[in-house]
């Protein structure tokens, strides 16, 4: 009984494959799209999308285009083949704008930006136009039940940037380059106001105005001990039990013990 079972199911892959191989070689259109229909349904998108591909110039103009264009699209977010996703489901969208697939094709394509963002250390420009994709889907689908998705999905692209930014102030201050770390974290809270890295960044800011500071000629000393010290007390203010209240306070009064030589 076992061994029958296992020699109808390898028929079957067989039939199956043998279909598939005379669909891909035969000049039938309708062949290919009945197939392809099939083992999109099937969920054997690959597959599917190499018909799929054969098809979709013939059937530009006819009643099972707008079909056909989804499953195309649909099947390269499958893949994860998310640049060509996002080609496939605008170019559905500016086709067939009153689609009733329309709203999630919309989505899909700005997920597929969103999938194509890369991890914060990579270049954002891919983030930067993926949250820009987002923006215009907001905007023109105000009510899409998409909308809670979207808006998560934005949060998360958002997170990189802040990431991104901080890490390049906070490298200039591994490096020694307290300058440049200062004005890098003075331009990241100023363009994240309500960022979750705002206790790190306040710390970092600090810890850079100490060392710029500990480091000065003597003719420049006193003036940035206050402006560190005035950076500790911001950094208090906003957080009295800081996770970096005793490194803190250690710099602090290193920084008044000098000013008090100074003076």
């Amino acid at each position: 009984m076992r061994r029958a079972f296992f020699i109808l199911v390898s028929v079957l892959v067989l039939t199956s494959c043998n279909d598939f191989q005379k669909a891909m070689k035969s000049e039938d259109i309708a062949l290919k799209f009945k197939l392809g229909e099939e083992l999109y349904e099937a969920g054997k998108f690959k597959k599917a999308n190499r018909l799929f591909e054969q098809i979709v110039p013939k059937y530009r103009g006819k009643p099972q285009a707008e079909k056909l264009m989804y499953m195309h699209a649909k099947c390269f977010y499958e893949e994860e083949q998310y640049y060509l996703s996002s080609y496939r489901f605008e170019q559905f969208v500016n086709s067939y704008p009153k689609s009733e697939k329309a709203e999630e094709a919309a989505f899909l394509s700005v997920k597929s930006y969103y999938e194509e963002s890369p991890i914060y250390s990579k270049d954002k420009e891919e983030t930067v136009k993926a949250i820009e994709k987002i923006q215009l889907f907001v905007n023109n689908y105000p009510d899409s039940k998409y909308l809670p998705e979207a808006n998560k999905l934005v949060k998360e692209l958002d997170f990189k940037l802040e990431k991104k930014a901080f890490e390049i102030a906070k490298q200039y201050n591994r490096i020694y380059d307290y300058k440049a770390s200062i004005k890098s974290f003075n331009n990241f809270l100023l363009d994240f106001p309500g960022t979750s890295l705002r206790e790190d960044a306040l710390y970092y800011k600090f810890n850079s105005e100490y060392n710029l500071a500990i480091l000065s000629i003597e003719d420049l000393k006193l003036e940035r001990i206050k402006t560190a010290l005035a950076d500790y007390n911001m950094l208090v203010k906003a957080y009295p039990k800081t996770k970096y209240l005793d490194e803190a306070s250690k710099m602090k009064a290193e920084l008044e013990d000098v000013k008090k030589e100074e003076i």
